[in-house]
C-alpha cells in the first residue's frame, strides 16, 4: 500500500519536476543571450571610449562592470513586485534610504530579492511536503505559511536594518548637535562645522557622520542648503533630525542666527529625551505584573501553601 501511495505521488511530481527543469533551461537560454550581448556592448564601449586615469588607476571602477549581469537579473525578478504609482515608489525609496541602501538600483534589487526568496521557499516547501502527503490539505498549509515567511522575510529583515540605524542615529544625535553648537559659536560657518563634527567622531557615530558628510558634500557641490538639509531629514526617518533640519533651513531663509537655533534645538531635544526616559520609567511598573502573575507568584504561591496543604492531607489521610 505504502509503495503504490509513493508511485502516486511521484506521477503528481513529475509534471511540477518538468515544468520547472523547463522554466530553468530557458531562464539559462536567456541568460546566456543576454550576457553575450552585454559583453558584445561593454567591448564596444571600450574600443568606443579607452579607459580614462581614474579608472586605470582605481581598478574598482572598471571592476563595476561585472555586477551588470546582476542588476539586470534583480531587474527582472523585481519586475512582477514592482510598484505601479510613483508615489509608492518613492516610499519604497525612502525606506531603503533609512536604511542605508542610496542607490539607484536599490528597489530593484530589493523587489528582485524579495521574489527570489518568495520562490525559493516555495520550492522549498514544495520538496518536503509533496512528497510525504501529496497535493492535499495538509500540505498546501505548511506551503501557504513557509512561502509567505519567504515572500516577508526581507521586509523584516529591512525594517530590523532600518530601526537599528536610525536608532543609532537617535542615540548619536545629541553629542553631534553639542559639538555642531560649539563649533559655530566658535565662529565657524555650518559647512565647516559639519566636516569639523565628521572628523572629530567618525569613529564612535558612523552613521551620522556618513549622513553629514553627504549633506556636505551635496553643498559642496552647489546645491541648495534648503534641498540639502531637507533631504537630510528624509534620509535619516529620524524625527530630531527632521526638526533641526527644519529649524536650520528657517534661520537661514530669515536671516537669523545659526548657533542660537541650535542650541535651542539641543535644549528640546534634552527636554525630549528626558520625557522619553520618564515615559519608560512610569511604565515599567505596568510592565511588570504580567512576568510577576505569570512566573514569580506562582512560585511564591507553591513555597507558601505546598506545606500547609501537605500536612493538610496527612491530617485527612490519618483520619
Amino acid at each position: 500500500m505504502t509503495s503504490i501511495l509513493a508511485f502516486v505521488v511521484m506521477q503528481d511530481l513529475v509534471p511540477i519536476l518538468i515544468f520547472g527543469a523547463f522554466v530553468c533551461g530557458v531562464f539559462a537560454v536567456l541568460s546566456m543571450l543576454s550576457n553575450r550581448n552585454s559583453r558584445a556592448q561593454q567591448r564596444l564601449d571600450r574600443l568606443a571610449r579607452p579607459a580614462s586615469l581614474a579608472e586605470i588607476e582605481d581598478p574598482k571602477l572598471s571592476k563595476k562592470d561585472r555586477f551588470h549581469g546582476i542588476m539586470e537579473t534583480a531587474k527582472a525578478f523585481s519586475a512582477p513586485l514592482m510598484p505601479q504609482s510613483e508615489l509608492e515608489r518613492s516610499e519604497l525609496k525612502v525606506k531603503l534610504a533609512n536604511a542605508g541602501f542610496r542607490s539607484d538600483s536599490a528597489v530593484s534589487v530589493y523587489l528582485g530579492l524579495r521574489f527570489a526568496t518568495f520562490l525559493a521557499f516555495l520550492v522549498l516547501s514544495c520538496m518536503l511536503y509533496l512528497p510525504k502527503h501529496g497535493m492535499t490539505l495538509k500540505a498546501l498549509q505548511p506551503i501557504v505559511i513557509v512561502t509567505g515567511i519567504g515572500f516577508y522575510l526581507p521586509a523584516i529583515i529591512l525594517w530590523w536594518i532600518r530601526t537599528k540605524r536610525q536608532q543609532e542615529i537617535f542615540l548619536s544625535l545629541p553629542d553631534a548637535l553639542d559639538l555642531l553648537v560649539v563649533c559655530v559659536e566658535s565662529g565657524l560657518g555650518l559647512d565647516a562645522a559639519m566636516r569639523k563634527v565628521c572628523d572629530e567622531m567618525k569613529d564612535h557615530a558612523k552613521v551620522i557622520c556618513e549622513e553629514l558628510s553627504l549633506a556636505n558634500f551635496q553643498l559642496q557641490m552647489g546645491r541648495p542648503r534648503r534641498e540639502v538639509l531637507h533631504d537630510l531629514g528624509v534620509r535619516t526617518g529620524v524625527d530630531d533630525v527632521r526638526s533641526l533640519a527644519a529649524i536650520l533651513i528657517q534661520a537661514d531663509r530669515f536671516g537669523s542666527s545659526i548657533a542660537q537655533a541650535l542650541r535651542v534645538q539641543s535644549d528640546s531635544m534634552r527636554t525630549r529625551r528626558k520625557q522619553i526616559a520618564e515615559e519608560k520609567a512610569a511604565k515599567t511598573a505596568v510592565q511588570l505584573i504580567f512576568p510577576l502573575v505569570l512566573f514569580i507568584f506562582p512560585g511564591i504561591f507553591v513555597v507558601l501553601v505546598g506545606p500547609a496543604a501537605i500536612s493538610i492531607m496527612e491530617t485527612m489521610m490519618t483520619q
